[in-house]
């Protein structure tokens, strides 16, 4: 009886260190010698530009399906450090050409560094003050927090944006089907694509999550978002949603778990072990230390969120999840590229 008494506060102590260490890493500097970024843009994908009234013109990189079909959709979100240039998708791996291949068409919206794809509260700023002037973003976020750009000159309005004028855009201008669509991301992104599905069932059948942050309200985690926000381009968590209130809890998977059975969409629900894959353990020495250092923790986190997202549907009886957890799998793109491989078959039985 002792020990059943004691679990939970070795439980909760378990993930106040998980929150701690994640919260410490976030903010280290990259790695000397880590892998850069390269854009790798395809030639066969495009520029599709469409006016938001809050955030004005929006890009995204659309690459149609490999028999030119109009059906089969899905949106491919971005983490939370997503550039204005072109998705990590298309940075880092060839998710998107592999969509194209099993006929369908990838449509990667561009920028919303930090968003969670959220209609926000307000621009984000610090102390009361939106932030002024304007700086690229680059590397840790520190140094950019009273920055202005994408954000914080203006109000995020994402979901709104993806569910209205991309949505319609898609469907008036390219011909694509605008309901049936999958939905996709890692996570901020994964966390992202729940949440477009369990308010916009018309328009979304399929969602997955890759390393998303699914358990948002547990203990530690709004304070482990806000470090991450801060690093990921200096942006403010209380901008987005006041805490605890009706649009935190909104945006929390764990809480609106009973919309995404009633809705019956097929879900996708990923995350890795924290271990190294072989191809983390392949990177020259600094840059194999950065995914590990950094990407462990944080993997071990979002596999923390996920378990306790399962634990909550097994709960509710759900019968329209497929989960995923591999025994290897850090934060990072060969983790998430190695899932949409898993994944895009089960995806393409269930839009279109």
């Amino acid at each position: 009886m002792r020990g059943a008494r004691n679990k939970p506060r070795r439980q909760g102590a378990w993930v106040r260190r998980i929150v701690l260490a994640t919260a410490v890493l976030l903010a280290l500097p990259v790695a000397v010698g880590a892998v850069p970024a390269r854009a790798a843009f395809n030639p066969a994908a495009f520029d599709f530009w469409v006016d938001s009234p809050v955030m004005g013109p929006i890009k995204t990189r659309v690459l149609r399906a490999a028999d030119g079909n109009t059906d089969r959709v899905a949106y491919v979100l971005d983490g939370m450090r997503a550039t204005e240039d072109i998705s990590g998708w298309e940075h880092e791996t060839n998710v998107a050409e592999v969509l194209a291949s099993w006929n369908i068409n990838a449509v990667m919206p561009i920028g919303g560094q930090s968003s969670f794809y959220a209609d926000w509260n307000a621009p984000s700023s610090y102390f009361g003050v939106s932030s002024p002037g304007f700086g690229s973003v680059t590397g840790s976020g520190a140094t950019e927090t009273f920055l202005a750009g994408p954000g914080k000159s203006y109000r995020y309005d994402w979901e709104t944006f993806l569910t209205v004028q991309l949505r319609d855009a898609l469907r008036d201008r390219l011909g694509f089907r605008a309901d049936r669509n999958g939905v996709f991301g890692l996570s901020m992104g994964g966390s992202a694509a729940l949440t477009l599905a369990a308010y916009h069932p018309d328009q979304f059948s399929f969602a997955g999550s890759f390393s998303g942050y699914l358990n948002i309200s547990a203990p530690g985690m709004r304070e482990a978002i806000r470090v991450a926000m801060i690093d990921a381009g200096g942006y403010n968590v209380d901008s987005m949603a006041p805490p605890w209130g009706p649009a935190w809890l909104r945006m929390d998977p764990f809480v609106f778990a009973p919309r995404l059975i009633a809705n019956g969409t097929r879900l996708w629900i990923a995350a890795g072990s924290g271990v190294p894959s072989p191809e983390d353990l392949a990177l020259p020495p600094l840059a194999a230390a950065d995914h590990i250092v950094r990407g462990a923790p944080l993997e071990t986190l979002a596999l923390a969120n996920t378990r306790s997202f399962q634990v909550r549907m097994l709960s509710l009886g759900a019968q329209n999840v497929v989960y995923s957890f591999p025994d290897v799998g850090v934060h990072d793109w060969f983790n998430w590229q190695a899932e949409a491989y898993r994944m895009i078959p089960d995806m393409s039985a269930n839009i279109g």
